[in-house]
Protein backbone atom coordinates (compact mmCIF):
# COMPACT_ATOMS: atom_id res chain seq x y z
CA UNK A 1 0.00 0.00 0.00
CA UNK A 2 1.39 3.43 -0.80
CA UNK A 3 1.44 6.13 1.69
CA UNK A 4 0.86 9.54 -0.43
CA UNK A 5 1.15 13.08 0.72
CA UNK A 6 -2.28 15.01 1.27
CA UNK A 7 -1.42 16.75 -2.06
CA UNK A 8 -1.61 13.67 -3.73
CA UNK A 9 -4.53 12.24 -2.17
CA UNK A 10 -6.14 15.48 -3.27
CA UNK A 11 -5.33 14.79 -6.48
CA UNK A 12 -6.06 11.24 -6.59
CA UNK A 13 -9.30 12.38 -5.34
CA UNK A 14 -9.74 14.85 -8.29
CA UNK A 15 -8.93 12.20 -10.70
CA UNK A 16 -11.19 9.64 -9.46
CA UNK A 17 -14.23 12.60 -9.69
CA UNK A 18 -12.93 13.11 -13.43
CA UNK A 19 -12.37 9.57 -14.42
CA UNK A 20 -14.75 7.47 -12.92
CA UNK A 21 -16.52 9.06 -13.53
CA UNK A 22 -18.45 10.64 -10.17
CA UNK A 23 -19.43 13.71 -8.85
CA UNK A 24 -17.33 14.98 -6.11
CA UNK A 25 -20.58 14.87 -3.82
CA UNK A 26 -21.19 11.23 -3.99
CA UNK A 27 -17.63 10.36 -3.91
CA UNK A 28 -18.15 11.98 -0.54
CA UNK A 29 -21.51 10.42 0.00
CA UNK A 30 -19.08 6.93 -0.86
CA UNK A 31 -17.27 7.85 2.02
CA UNK A 32 -19.38 9.03 4.52
CA UNK A 33 -21.31 5.48 4.17
CA UNK A 34 -17.97 3.70 5.07
CA UNK A 35 -17.48 5.76 8.04
CA UNK A 36 -21.27 5.31 8.81
CA UNK A 37 -21.05 1.50 9.03
CA UNK A 38 -17.90 1.36 10.76
CA UNK A 39 -19.69 3.63 13.51
CA UNK A 40 -22.96 1.66 13.74
CA UNK A 41 -21.09 -1.64 13.87
CA UNK A 42 -19.68 -0.43 16.95
CA UNK A 43 -21.54 1.61 18.80
CA UNK A 44 -25.62 1.19 19.43
CA UNK A 45 -28.61 3.81 19.52
CA UNK A 46 -28.20 4.32 23.46
CA UNK A 47 -25.03 6.40 22.43
CA UNK A 48 -25.64 10.12 21.58
CA UNK A 49 -23.19 10.77 18.34
CA UNK A 50 -21.97 14.83 17.58
CA UNK A 51 -20.33 15.76 15.08
CA UNK A 52 -17.70 18.53 14.79
CA UNK A 53 -17.95 19.93 11.01
CA UNK A 54 -15.41 22.21 10.25
CA UNK A 55 -15.99 24.34 6.54
CA UNK A 56 -14.43 22.00 4.05
CA UNK A 57 -14.83 19.14 2.05
CA UNK A 58 -13.91 17.06 5.89
CA UNK A 59 -16.85 19.04 7.49
CA UNK A 60 -18.69 18.48 4.64
CA UNK A 61 -17.96 14.35 5.03
CA UNK A 62 -19.30 15.18 8.45
CA UNK A 63 -22.56 15.99 7.70
CA UNK A 64 -23.20 13.79 5.47
CA UNK A 65 -22.41 10.85 8.45
CA UNK A 66 -24.97 13.29 10.69
CA UNK A 67 -27.29 12.51 8.45
CA UNK A 68 -27.33 9.05 7.95
CA UNK A 69 -27.21 7.77 11.58
CA UNK A 70 -30.30 9.67 11.92
CA UNK A 71 -31.65 7.84 9.22
CA UNK A 72 -30.71 4.87 10.61
CA UNK A 73 -32.26 5.77 14.31
CA UNK A 74 -29.11 7.26 16.22
CA UNK A 75 -29.43 10.64 17.75
CA UNK A 76 -26.95 12.70 16.08
CA UNK A 77 -26.13 16.44 16.27
CA UNK A 78 -23.62 18.52 14.80
CA UNK A 79 -21.89 21.69 16.25
CA UNK A 80 -20.38 23.93 13.24
CA UNK A 81 -16.98 25.65 13.26
CA UNK A 82 -16.50 28.08 11.05
CA UNK A 83 -13.53 28.92 9.40
CA UNK A 84 -12.61 32.62 7.83
CA UNK A 85 -13.96 31.63 4.33
CA UNK A 86 -16.71 30.52 2.86
CA UNK A 87 -17.60 26.80 3.06
CA UNK A 88 -17.29 24.23 0.08
CA UNK A 89 -19.59 23.46 -2.38
CA UNK A 90 -19.81 20.16 -1.08
CA UNK A 91 -19.85 21.10 2.38
CA UNK A 92 -23.50 23.04 1.01
CA UNK A 93 -25.09 19.78 -0.48
CA UNK A 94 -24.96 18.19 2.60
CA UNK A 95 -26.41 21.28 4.76
CA UNK A 96 -28.88 21.57 2.62
CA UNK A 97 -29.19 17.30 2.82
CA UNK A 98 -29.25 17.65 6.40
CA UNK A 99 -32.20 19.91 6.55
CA UNK A 100 -34.12 18.29 4.18
CA UNK A 101 -33.78 15.68 6.55
CA UNK A 102 -35.46 17.39 9.34
CA UNK A 103 -34.01 14.92 12.19
CA UNK A 104 -30.35 16.75 13.40
CA UNK A 105 -30.11 19.69 15.65
CA UNK A 106 -27.40 22.07 14.06
CA UNK A 107 -25.48 24.68 16.22
CA UNK A 108 -23.19 27.36 14.86
CA UNK A 109 -20.31 27.75 17.64
CA UNK A 110 -19.27 31.30 18.01
CA UNK A 111 -17.47 30.64 21.41
CA UNK A 112 -16.95 27.85 24.16
CA UNK A 113 -19.97 28.50 25.40
CA UNK A 114 -21.93 27.61 22.50
CA UNK A 115 -20.27 24.31 22.99
CA UNK A 116 -22.10 22.50 25.60
CA UNK A 117 -22.72 18.57 25.73
CA UNK A 118 -22.49 15.82 28.53
CA UNK A 119 -19.51 13.65 28.48
CA UNK A 120 -20.97 10.73 29.18
CA UNK A 121 -22.61 8.35 26.97
CA UNK A 122 -21.48 10.78 23.99
CA UNK A 123 -19.22 9.64 20.78
CA UNK A 124 -17.54 12.53 18.92
CA UNK A 125 -17.13 12.45 15.44
CA UNK A 126 -14.38 15.08 14.76
CA UNK A 127 -14.63 16.24 11.04
CA UNK A 128 -13.53 19.84 11.55
CA UNK A 129 -10.33 19.74 9.43
CA UNK A 130 -8.65 17.34 7.09
CA UNK A 131 -5.86 16.86 5.34
CA UNK A 132 -5.70 20.05 3.65
CA UNK A 133 -4.71 22.14 7.02
CA UNK A 134 -1.25 23.59 6.84
CA UNK A 135 -0.79 25.58 9.75
CA UNK A 136 -1.74 25.02 13.56
CA UNK A 137 -5.70 25.60 13.76
CA UNK A 138 -6.46 28.63 15.24
CA UNK A 139 -9.96 29.69 17.22
CA UNK A 140 -12.42 28.98 17.64
CA UNK A 141 -11.46 25.32 16.30
CA UNK A 142 -8.80 25.47 18.38
CA UNK A 143 -10.64 26.43 21.58
CA UNK A 144 -13.14 23.06 20.88
CA UNK A 145 -10.27 21.12 20.00
CA UNK A 146 -8.40 22.10 23.79
CA UNK A 147 -12.14 21.43 25.15
CA UNK A 148 -12.79 17.68 23.64
CA UNK A 149 -9.33 17.03 24.38
CA UNK A 150 -10.21 17.56 28.00
CA UNK A 151 -13.22 15.05 27.91
CA UNK A 152 -14.13 11.90 28.80
CA UNK A 153 -16.06 10.70 25.92
CA UNK A 154 -14.86 8.40 23.08
CA UNK A 155 -13.31 10.48 20.00
CA UNK A 156 -13.63 9.49 16.33
CA UNK A 157 -11.68 11.47 13.88
CA UNK A 158 -12.88 11.04 10.12
CA UNK A 159 -9.46 10.59 8.04
CA UNK A 160 -7.07 12.60 10.13
CA UNK A 161 -7.43 14.13 13.81
CA UNK A 162 -8.24 17.70 13.37
CA UNK A 163 -5.22 20.34 13.39
CA UNK A 164 -2.58 17.06 12.43
CA UNK A 165 -0.89 17.64 9.53
CA UNK A 166 -0.52 14.38 7.32
CA UNK A 167 3.40 14.55 7.06
CA UNK A 168 5.20 16.93 9.26
CA UNK A 169 4.65 17.86 12.48
CA UNK A 170 7.88 19.39 13.76
CA UNK A 171 6.49 23.34 13.58
CA UNK A 172 2.37 22.25 14.84
CA UNK A 173 1.12 22.90 17.98
CA UNK A 174 0.19 19.72 19.88
CA UNK A 175 -2.50 21.27 21.81
CA UNK A 176 -4.40 22.22 18.99
CA UNK A 177 -4.54 18.90 17.60
CA UNK A 178 -7.63 16.60 18.85
CA UNK A 179 -6.81 13.08 20.16
CA UNK A 180 -8.83 10.72 19.07
CA UNK A 181 -9.42 7.37 20.33
CA UNK A 182 -9.63 5.64 16.72
CA UNK A 183 -8.92 7.65 13.04
CA UNK A 184 -10.63 6.46 9.93
CA UNK A 185 -8.46 7.11 7.46
CA UNK A 186 -10.09 7.47 3.71
CA UNK A 187 -7.73 4.97 1.29
CA UNK A 188 -4.24 5.08 2.39
CA UNK A 189 -2.82 5.79 6.12
CA UNK A 190 -0.92 9.55 6.42
CA UNK A 191 2.67 9.47 6.77
CA UNK A 192 1.94 11.06 9.87
CA UNK A 193 0.48 7.84 11.53
CA UNK A 194 3.85 6.32 11.12
CA UNK A 195 5.59 8.26 14.14
CA UNK A 196 5.11 7.52 17.80
CA UNK A 197 4.88 11.09 18.69
CA UNK A 198 1.40 11.07 17.15
CA UNK A 199 -0.31 8.38 18.59
CA UNK A 200 -1.38 10.00 21.30
CA UNK A 201 -3.45 12.14 18.25
CA UNK A 202 -4.66 9.00 16.37
CA UNK A 203 -5.11 6.41 18.59
CA UNK A 204 -6.11 2.86 16.85
CA UNK A 205 -6.50 3.96 12.81
CA UNK A 206 -8.32 2.43 10.27
CA UNK A 207 -8.24 2.23 6.88
CA UNK A 208 -11.68 2.86 4.84
CA UNK A 209 -11.50 1.46 0.88
CA UNK A 210 -13.21 4.36 -0.65
CA UNK A 211 -12.81 3.31 -4.06
CA UNK A 212 -10.21 5.91 -5.32
CA UNK A 213 -9.49 5.29 -9.15
CA UNK A 214 -6.77 2.39 -9.32
CA UNK A 215 -4.94 4.17 -12.12
CA UNK A 216 -4.51 6.90 -10.43
CA UNK A 217 -3.09 5.43 -7.30
CA UNK A 218 -0.82 3.36 -9.77
CA UNK A 219 0.58 6.03 -11.67
CA UNK A 220 1.31 8.38 -8.39
CA UNK A 221 4.76 7.27 -7.48
CA UNK A 222 5.68 7.83 -3.48
CA UNK A 223 8.78 6.63 -1.94
CA UNK A 224 6.50 5.79 1.20
CA UNK A 225 5.23 2.10 1.01
CA UNK A 226 3.23 0.27 3.85
CA UNK A 227 4.05 -3.25 4.01
CA UNK A 228 1.82 -5.76 3.77
CA UNK A 229 1.08 -9.42 3.05
CA UNK A 230 0.61 -9.68 -0.38
CA UNK A 231 4.12 -7.85 -1.02
CA UNK A 232 5.71 -10.00 1.01
CA UNK A 233 4.05 -13.42 -0.27
CA UNK A 234 5.72 -12.25 -3.92
CA UNK A 235 9.18 -11.77 -2.80
CA UNK A 236 9.45 -15.48 -1.14
CA UNK A 237 11.37 -17.92 -2.10
CA UNK A 238 10.07 -21.28 -3.24
CA UNK A 239 11.70 -24.94 -1.90
CA UNK A 240 11.83 -27.15 -4.79
CA UNK A 241 11.89 -30.81 -4.27
CA UNK A 242 15.51 -31.83 -4.81
CA UNK A 243 17.03 -29.08 -3.14
CA UNK A 244 19.71 -29.67 -0.65
CA UNK A 245 20.98 -27.47 2.63
CA UNK A 246 23.75 -26.03 0.72
CA UNK A 247 20.98 -24.21 -1.47
CA UNK A 248 19.95 -22.23 1.46
CA UNK A 249 23.04 -21.19 2.60
CA UNK A 250 25.54 -20.93 5.14
CA UNK A 251 25.38 -18.17 7.48
CA UNK A 252 28.23 -16.79 9.88
CA UNK A 253 26.92 -15.30 12.92
CA UNK A 254 30.02 -13.22 14.92
CA UNK A 255 27.80 -12.45 18.67
CA UNK A 256 28.12 -13.05 22.27
CA UNK A 257 30.31 -12.78 25.24
CA UNK A 258 30.88 -14.43 28.30
CA UNK A 259 27.93 -12.75 30.01
CA UNK A 260 25.64 -12.64 26.95
CA UNK A 261 25.45 -15.32 25.29
CA UNK A 262 21.83 -15.61 25.17
CA UNK A 263 21.55 -13.01 22.54
CA UNK A 264 23.99 -15.57 20.12
CA UNK A 265 21.93 -18.45 20.95
CA UNK A 266 18.73 -16.62 20.10
CA UNK A 267 19.89 -15.19 16.97
CA UNK A 268 20.93 -18.71 15.68
CA UNK A 269 18.26 -20.34 17.17
CA UNK A 270 16.08 -17.73 15.01
CA UNK A 271 18.26 -17.83 11.70
CA UNK A 272 17.78 -21.80 11.53
CA UNK A 273 14.04 -21.10 11.64
CA UNK A 274 14.03 -18.94 8.97
CA UNK A 275 15.33 -21.31 7.24
CA UNK A 276 18.97 -20.80 6.68
CA UNK A 277 20.54 -24.44 5.44
CA UNK A 278 23.59 -23.90 7.99
CA UNK A 279 24.38 -21.32 10.65
CA UNK A 280 28.29 -21.09 12.37
CA UNK A 281 28.39 -19.16 15.38
CA UNK A 282 31.76 -17.34 16.26
CA UNK A 283 31.81 -17.41 20.00
CA UNK A 284 34.27 -16.42 22.92
CA UNK A 285 35.37 -19.80 24.47
CA UNK A 286 33.21 -19.70 27.57
CA UNK A 287 30.09 -19.39 25.28
CA UNK A 288 30.21 -22.72 23.31
CA UNK A 289 28.74 -25.16 25.84
CA UNK A 290 26.20 -23.12 26.17
CA UNK A 291 25.71 -22.83 22.70
CA UNK A 292 26.39 -26.42 21.95
CA UNK A 293 23.67 -27.57 25.00
CA UNK A 294 21.03 -25.03 23.55
CA UNK A 295 21.13 -25.17 19.83
CA UNK A 296 22.80 -28.55 18.88
CA UNK A 297 21.46 -27.99 15.18
CA UNK A 298 23.90 -24.83 14.80
CA UNK A 299 28.02 -25.44 14.56
CA UNK A 300 30.21 -23.00 16.60
CA UNK A 301 33.35 -21.44 15.88
CA UNK A 302 35.58 -20.38 19.03
CA UNK A 303 37.27 -17.33 19.35
CA UNK A 304 40.67 -17.07 20.95
CA UNK A 305 39.81 -15.20 23.86
CA UNK A 306 37.21 -16.67 26.48
CA UNK A 307 34.94 -13.66 27.15
CA UNK A 308 34.94 -11.99 24.06
CA UNK A 309 35.41 -12.04 20.40
CA UNK A 310 38.45 -10.25 19.38
CA UNK A 311 39.09 -11.85 15.43
CA UNK A 312 36.96 -13.83 13.18
CA UNK A 313 38.71 -15.64 10.12
CA UNK A 314 37.88 -15.09 6.69
CA UNK A 315 34.40 -13.90 5.89
CA UNK A 316 34.11 -14.51 2.49
CA UNK A 317 34.00 -18.81 2.45
CA UNK A 318 30.07 -18.02 4.10
CA UNK A 319 26.53 -16.98 2.25
CA UNK A 320 26.35 -14.05 4.70
CA UNK A 321 27.49 -12.70 7.84
CA UNK A 322 26.32 -11.14 11.02
CA UNK A 323 27.55 -9.26 13.72
CA UNK A 324 26.67 -6.87 17.31
CA UNK A 325 24.01 -9.57 19.30
CA UNK A 326 25.71 -9.54 23.09
CA UNK A 327 29.30 -9.01 21.78
CA UNK A 328 29.88 -5.93 23.94
CA UNK A 329 32.56 -2.97 22.98
CA UNK A 330 35.93 -4.37 24.25
CA UNK A 331 38.59 -2.39 22.19
CA UNK A 332 39.99 -5.65 20.76
CA UNK A 333 36.20 -6.18 19.61
CA UNK A 334 35.94 -2.77 17.92
CA UNK A 335 39.21 -3.54 16.18
CA UNK A 336 37.10 -7.28 14.67
CA UNK A 337 34.57 -4.97 14.05
CA UNK A 338 36.54 -2.97 11.77
CA UNK A 339 38.34 -5.70 10.23
CA UNK A 340 34.87 -7.16 9.35
CA UNK A 341 33.81 -3.96 7.61
CA UNK A 342 36.83 -3.73 5.34
CA UNK A 343 37.46 -7.55 4.49
CA UNK A 344 33.59 -8.54 4.49
CA UNK A 345 32.43 -9.24 0.66
CA UNK A 346 29.37 -11.11 1.56
CA UNK A 347 25.88 -9.45 2.10
CA UNK A 348 26.02 -8.40 5.65
CA UNK A 349 23.95 -6.97 9.26
CA UNK A 350 25.35 -5.06 11.72
CA UNK A 351 23.65 -4.96 15.11
CA UNK A 352 23.42 -4.18 18.65
CA UNK A 353 26.82 -3.84 20.11
CA UNK A 354 28.75 -3.34 16.08
CA UNK A 355 26.17 -0.25 15.91
CA UNK A 356 27.15 1.34 19.01
CA UNK A 357 31.07 0.14 17.94
CA UNK A 358 29.99 2.33 14.76
CA UNK A 359 28.21 5.27 16.83
CA UNK A 360 32.30 5.91 18.36
CA UNK A 361 33.62 5.61 15.15
CA UNK A 362 31.62 7.34 12.59
CA UNK A 363 33.97 7.73 9.94
CA UNK A 364 33.66 4.01 9.55
CA UNK A 365 30.59 4.08 8.26
CA UNK A 366 31.83 5.66 4.82
CA UNK A 367 33.56 1.85 4.78
CA UNK A 368 30.55 0.07 4.92
CA UNK A 369 30.04 -2.32 2.07
CA UNK A 370 27.33 -1.55 -0.17
CA UNK A 371 24.09 -2.75 0.96
CA UNK A 372 24.93 -3.22 4.66
CA UNK A 373 21.94 -3.71 6.87
CA UNK A 374 21.73 -1.50 10.28
CA UNK A 375 19.31 -2.68 12.84
CA UNK A 376 18.78 0.17 15.28
CA UNK A 377 16.44 0.62 17.52
CA UNK A 378 15.78 4.30 18.36
CA UNK A 379 18.66 5.12 20.81
CA UNK A 380 21.24 3.28 18.89
CA UNK A 381 20.05 5.33 15.47
CA UNK A 382 20.04 8.44 17.92
CA UNK A 383 23.76 7.82 18.30
CA UNK A 384 24.78 7.20 14.93
CA UNK A 385 22.73 10.21 13.33
CA UNK A 386 22.07 12.19 15.95
CA UNK A 387 19.15 13.71 18.02
CA UNK A 388 15.59 14.43 16.88
CA UNK A 389 12.66 15.67 18.72
CA UNK A 390 10.29 14.31 16.47
CA UNK A 391 9.87 11.02 14.23
CA UNK A 392 9.25 12.84 10.80
CA UNK A 393 13.00 15.13 11.40
CA UNK A 394 14.05 11.38 12.51
CA UNK A 395 13.08 9.92 9.38
CA UNK A 396 14.41 12.07 7.34
CA UNK A 397 17.95 11.49 8.85
CA UNK A 398 17.33 8.04 7.98
CA UNK A 399 16.96 8.54 4.70
CA UNK A 400 19.78 11.08 4.18
CA UNK A 401 21.83 8.00 6.07
CA UNK A 402 20.90 5.54 4.15
CA UNK A 403 22.14 8.13 0.90
CA UNK A 404 25.56 8.62 2.10
CA UNK A 405 26.30 5.24 3.03
CA UNK A 406 24.48 3.30 0.79
CA UNK A 407 23.24 1.05 3.32
CA UNK A 408 20.25 -0.18 4.22
CA UNK A 409 18.75 0.99 8.00
CA UNK A 410 16.17 -0.89 9.56
CA UNK A 411 14.89 1.43 12.48
CA UNK A 412 12.78 -0.67 15.01
CA UNK A 413 9.21 0.60 16.09
CA UNK A 414 6.21 -0.13 16.26
CA UNK A 415 6.01 0.33 12.37
CA UNK A 416 10.08 -0.20 11.72
CA UNK A 417 10.61 1.81 8.73
CA UNK A 418 13.36 0.16 6.19
CA UNK A 419 14.90 2.85 4.54
CA UNK A 420 17.14 2.55 1.22
CA UNK A 421 19.76 4.26 -0.57
CA UNK A 422 17.50 5.20 -3.17
CA UNK A 423 15.39 6.82 -1.26
CA UNK A 424 12.56 4.65 -0.92
CA UNK A 425 11.05 4.01 2.79
CA UNK A 426 8.93 0.84 3.68
CA UNK A 427 6.94 0.93 7.02
CA UNK A 428 5.85 -2.74 9.20
CA UNK A 429 2.35 -3.24 9.06
CA UNK A 430 3.03 -6.37 11.65
CA UNK A 431 4.22 -6.29 15.36
CA UNK A 432 2.70 -5.21 18.82
CA UNK A 433 4.03 -4.18 22.11
CA UNK A 434 4.38 -7.54 23.06
CA UNK A 435 7.26 -7.60 21.85
CA UNK A 436 8.85 -5.37 23.56
CA UNK A 437 11.32 -7.49 25.13
CA UNK A 438 14.52 -8.49 25.60
CA UNK A 439 16.17 -10.61 22.63
CA UNK A 440 13.36 -9.47 20.65
CA UNK A 441 16.20 -7.56 17.99
CA UNK A 442 18.44 -10.53 18.08
CA UNK A 443 15.52 -12.95 16.65
CA UNK A 444 15.06 -10.02 14.06
CA UNK A 445 19.24 -9.97 13.31
CA UNK A 446 18.83 -14.08 13.18
CA UNK A 447 15.74 -14.18 10.67
CA UNK A 448 17.50 -11.18 8.55
CA UNK A 449 20.78 -12.84 8.69
CA UNK A 450 18.86 -16.64 7.60
CA UNK A 451 17.34 -14.58 4.65
CA UNK A 452 20.60 -13.24 3.03
CA UNK A 453 22.34 -16.51 3.55
CA UNK A 454 19.19 -18.25 1.22
CA UNK A 455 20.25 -15.53 -1.36
CA UNK A 456 17.99 -12.97 -1.00
CA UNK A 457 19.10 -9.61 -2.10
CA UNK A 458 19.29 -6.96 0.87
CA UNK A 459 16.13 -5.06 -0.13
CA UNK A 460 14.28 -8.41 0.07
CA UNK A 461 15.50 -9.69 3.29
CA UNK A 462 15.59 -6.25 5.11
CA UNK A 463 11.45 -5.94 3.99
CA UNK A 464 10.33 -9.42 4.85
CA UNK A 465 12.88 -10.11 7.93
CA UNK A 466 10.77 -7.32 9.41
CA UNK A 467 7.30 -8.50 8.12
CA UNK A 468 7.86 -12.09 9.16
CA UNK A 469 9.16 -10.74 12.81
CA UNK A 470 6.53 -8.85 13.40
CA UNK A 471 3.67 -11.61 12.33
CA UNK A 472 5.12 -14.05 14.44
CA UNK A 473 5.27 -11.70 17.55
CA UNK A 474 1.66 -11.41 16.84
CA UNK A 475 0.89 -14.84 16.46
CA UNK A 476 2.98 -15.62 19.70
CA UNK A 477 0.96 -12.84 21.39
CA UNK A 478 -2.18 -15.00 20.09
CA UNK A 479 -0.85 -17.62 22.29
CA UNK A 480 0.60 -16.05 25.54
CA UNK A 481 -0.97 -12.62 25.54
CA UNK A 482 1.38 -9.33 24.64
CA UNK A 483 2.80 -8.91 28.23
CA UNK A 484 3.60 -13.18 28.57
CA UNK A 485 5.44 -12.68 25.45
CA UNK A 486 9.33 -13.51 25.27
CA UNK A 487 11.80 -13.70 22.44
CA UNK A 488 11.79 -17.39 21.91
CA UNK A 489 7.53 -17.15 21.53
CA UNK A 490 8.55 -15.46 18.58
CA UNK A 491 10.99 -17.44 17.32
CA UNK A 492 9.18 -21.01 17.61
CA UNK A 493 6.15 -18.52 15.62
CA UNK A 494 8.54 -18.43 12.62
CA UNK A 495 7.00 -21.19 10.80
CA UNK A 496 3.09 -20.08 11.15
CA UNK A 497 4.14 -16.42 9.83
CA UNK A 498 5.60 -18.27 6.94
CA UNK A 499 2.67 -20.71 6.67
CA UNK A 500 0.46 -17.41 7.16
CA UNK A 501 1.91 -15.47 4.67
CA UNK A 502 1.28 -18.19 1.96
CA UNK A 503 -2.09 -18.33 3.14
CA UNK A 504 -1.76 -22.12 4.56
CA UNK A 505 -3.03 -20.81 7.54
Amino acid sequence: MKIFTGSQIRKIDSYTIDNEPVRSVDLMERAAGKVFSWLTGRFDRSDKMVILAGPGNNGGDGLAVARMLADAGYHSEVFFIPGAGDTSADWKINRKRLEECGKVPFCTITGLEDFSIPEEGTVIVDAIFGTGLSRPAGDPAAGVIRKVNRMNSTVISIDIPSGLFPEDNSSNDPDSIIKADFTLSFQFPKLAFMFADNYKFTGEWHIMDIGLHPEAIENTSTPYIFTENSMVRSMLKVRHKFDHKGIYGHALLVAGSALKTGAAILAAKSCLRAGAGLVTCHLPGKSSTAMNAALPEAMVQVDANPDIITRVGNPDSFSAVAAGPGTGQAAETADMISGLIQSCRKPMVLDADALNILSGQKDWLKKLPAGTILTPHPGEFARLAGETSDGYSRLQKQISLSRETNCIIVLKGAHTSVSLPDGRVFFNSTGNPGMATAGSGDVLTGIILSLLAQGYVPEQAAITGVYLHGLAGDLAADQTGMEALIAGDIIENIGNAYRKIKGEI
